[in-house]
């Protein structure tokens, strides 16, 4: 069989993500027909139905979303290559660390000044994301490093070094009842019906189910718990951005949450190599 096109693969990953031919062919900046053939030759030449077409619309087979996910780890791969080979002809360039914004400021601040200190070391661009972006922007090429939580975040394909290990808190409205606790458990948080924990969307992009609010950004989780709308469970550090509406409360049987530097598995960059030795040699209790 031919291998398969990283053309193929951008027009595959389109319709299963709109669903709509389209909408699909619109963003594509194709006709529809065109689009619509060679949606049909890959699924020919793969010997597999990719997409369930009817009256009602599109829906992925599962053949079809084992190929989503895998064109999008290879799509990333292809566009991380052409990035790093760029960036690899500049060697001033900054060293790009990626990390959530509201995560723990201390313990960035002090990796930072640990790689300061170090004789050669390559200036730190920080760049900031929200939850869950830090992955894919490691796997594009967009960034070198990234601050991650595990088990929350997707570490599939990275090395990482552990940098602390820490409870979680619930951020609650100020003047809900349950703010004026010393502690709280899993169980209190998470059944109570004025304030529905909030959804965040799962490494798939779907939300689970549940009465919470879906939310994407920060943001709009700042606001809303400052409403009295909703409320969360997060890893203490993250508590960065809490709002003077905001009380955090101590979640005593909440799991653990490890806050890591990953970076690609296959990096060979010295910087990179660097970054990490300054973070495996930071005080993990400081």
């Amino acid at each position: 069989m031919r291998d398969l096109e990283t053309r193929e693969l951008r027009y595959f990953v389109t319709v299963a993500e709109e669903l709509h031919f389209g909408r699909a062919a619109e963003r594509l900046g194709i006709a529809q027909p065109p689009l619509s053939r060679a949606i049909r030759q890959l699924e020919q030449r793969l010997g597999v139905r990719l997409l369930d077409r009817d009256r009602r619309g599109v829906a992925l087979t599962e053949p079809g979303r084992v190929l989503l996910r895998e064109a999008k780890v290879a799509l990333d791969a292809v566009t991380a290559a052409a990035r790093r080979t760029r960036r690899a002809a500049d060697p001033k360039r900054p060293l790009v660390l990626v990390t959530k914004a509201g995560a723990s400021h201390e313990l960035l601040q002090r990796l930072l000044d640990a790689v300061a200190a170090e004789p050669g070391a390559p200036p730190v661009e920080v760049l900031l994301c929200e939850v869950g972006e830090q992955a894919g922007l490691l796997r594009d090429g967009q960034a070198d490093v990234a601050i991650m939580h595990r088990p929350f975040d997707d570490l599939a394909g990275f090395d990482t070094e552990d940098l602390v290990v820490e409870g979680q808190v619930a951020i609650l409205p100020a003047a809900h009842p349950l703010a004026a606790r010393e502690q709280l458990t899993l169980a209190e948080v998470s059944d109570v019906p004025d304030l529905p924990i909030a959804r965040w969307p799962r490494l798939d992009g779907t939300y689970p189910p549940g009465p919470g609010p879906e939310v994407r950004t920060q943001s709009q989780l700042a606001q809303l718990v400052a409403l009295g709308r909703t409320l969360l469970v997060i890893p203490a550090s993250s508590r960065a951005w809490q709002w003077p509406e905001h009380v955090a409360v101590p979640v005593v049987d909440a799991p653990e949450v490890t806050t890591v530097l990953a970076w690609p598995a296959s990096s060979r960059s010295p910087a990179v190599a660097a970054l990490v030795r300054s973070a495996a040699a930071l005080d993990k209790n400081p």
